[in-house]
């Protein structure tokens, strides 16, 4: 056990193989933890679990480490199988009758994962508690962040708060805790966790944020499920996320690209050359050879994207129909945008690109650039007055 904080401890399991998330749709270079906790008071509490392929493990660990018939009720604050994967295999070895404590639309997804009738559910919503001894535990909805059924859970007296994905990160160390490891390794996964997970629903970040401000809760410790736990200025990340939620931007342009040859890559340099002329810095990829959750971090973070693609079929590349996919998917809205490409016969992509961003929310500027074949230096230099467009939207004023 690592213990927390008084009488709060460290469960959980670090996965240092895992490369993906999610299926194969989220990267993690660094790894990650599933985080499960213990406040053990007059009444004992399980916090969550991990993945069912470690389901064993770490139930045998609960068993050594507090014992079965010391387990007083679990609380589930989201029941996705990284969280709630190894719950059958726990109440198996619970007392009969051990009450899980999470939300209503937990419970729905508790009965239809484990289909069993039997156990006792008892859910709760947004300022209910339950007394354990010298604590209370506190228990907050967090619906959408991001799943219908999340809450977290705040042990009042502890000053702690399990606060299951939220403020999480896919980052594993030999450390616990954000005063143990590497400050900026942190911020980077915390960053690319909001930007490819929590994104899609940052007005009810804020929101939330609020909300628990309005709560006045005495936050020292804040326990997520994945990653390091926040001790040492623990609200710091509260008031990142309550900055990355407010249409968050660093001040530079992503231009993205995918070609067959050569030809839409000279079109993103000379994009790239009209932005850097106007002192404005981006950042050029090929997004086919590209990891695409690092791809969309920046995208996130960028105060302008464009987007070049030849045309293949009367249509855009795979990959760049991807692309488009997850900046719909994400909300990444508010940003400049242009679009351009090359083509051979139809050229239909530039367009599709420029109609995509638009009709995701983005602010267009000029036109989408075509350019028959290999581009002419005629064709690059509109491509680099089309990045000093880029670049004069984003200097402009926000209004």
């Amino acid at each position: 056990m690592v213990q927390v904080s008084k009488n709060i401890y460290w469960h959980g399991y670090k996965h240092w193989s895992l490369r993906s998330f999610h299926g194969n749709e989220l990267s993690t270079h660094r790894a990650s933890t599933y985080n499960s906790y213990s406040v053990q008071d007059k009444k004992t509490v399980i916090v969550d679990t991990v993945w069912d392929p470690f389901k064993e493990e770490y139930v045998e660990g609960i068993g050594r480490e507090i014992g079965f018939a010391n387990v007083d009720m679990v609380v589930i604050n989201h029941i996705e199988p990284d969280h709630g994967g190894s719950l059958g295999l726990l109440m198996e070895r619970l007392p009969a009758g051990t009450p899980i404590y999470c939300t209503g639309n937990c419970e729905r997804a508790i009965r239809r994962y484990f289909y069993n009738p039997d156990w006792r559910i008892v859910p709760v919503k947004t300022g209910d508690s339950v007394n354990i001894g010298e604590y209370d535990l506190v228990f907050v909805e967090m619906r959408m962040l991001h799943w219908p059924d999340s809450m977290m859970t705040y042990v009042r007296g502890a000053g702690t708060v399990f606060s299951n994905d939220a403020f999480g990160q896919h980052y594993c160390t030999s450390g616990y805790f954000n005063d143990t490891v590497d400050e900026c390794e942190i911020y980077q996964e915390a960053l690319k966790y909001f930007a490819n997970i929590l994104a899609p629903f940052a007005p009810l970040v804020t929101k939330k944020v609020a909300e628990i401000e309005a709560m006045g809760l005495d936050i020292d410790v804040i326990a997520p499920s994945h990653g390091v736990i926040w001790r040492k200025d623990a609200m710091q990340i509260i008031r990142k996320y309550a900055e990355w939620a407010n249409e968050y931007t660093d001040g530079f342009v992503v231009v993205t690209y995918d070609c067959f040859y050569r030809a839409t890559m000279q079109m993103a340099e000379a994009v790239a050359r009209g932005l850097e002329g106007k002192g404005v810095p981006y950042k050029l990829y090929h997004c086919a050879a590209t990891d695409m959750s690092d791809l969309i971090t920046d995208m996130f973070c960028a105060s302008g994207v464009v987007v070049g693609s030849s045309t293949i079929n009367n249509t855009v590349h795979r990959t760049t129909a991807a692309l488009l996919d997850e900046i719909k998917g994400h909300k990444l809205r508010g940003k400049v945008g242009a679009a351009f490409g090359s083509y051979g016969w139809s050229g239909e992509a530039p367009k599709i690109v420029q109609d995509s961003l638009r009709d995701a929310g983005f602010e267009i500027v000029g036109e989408p650039l075509r350019a028959l074949f290999a581009p002419s230096e005629a064709d690059l230099d509109i491509c680099a007055a089309l990045g000093r467009q880029v670049a004069d939207a984003v200097l402009a004023p926000r209004t």
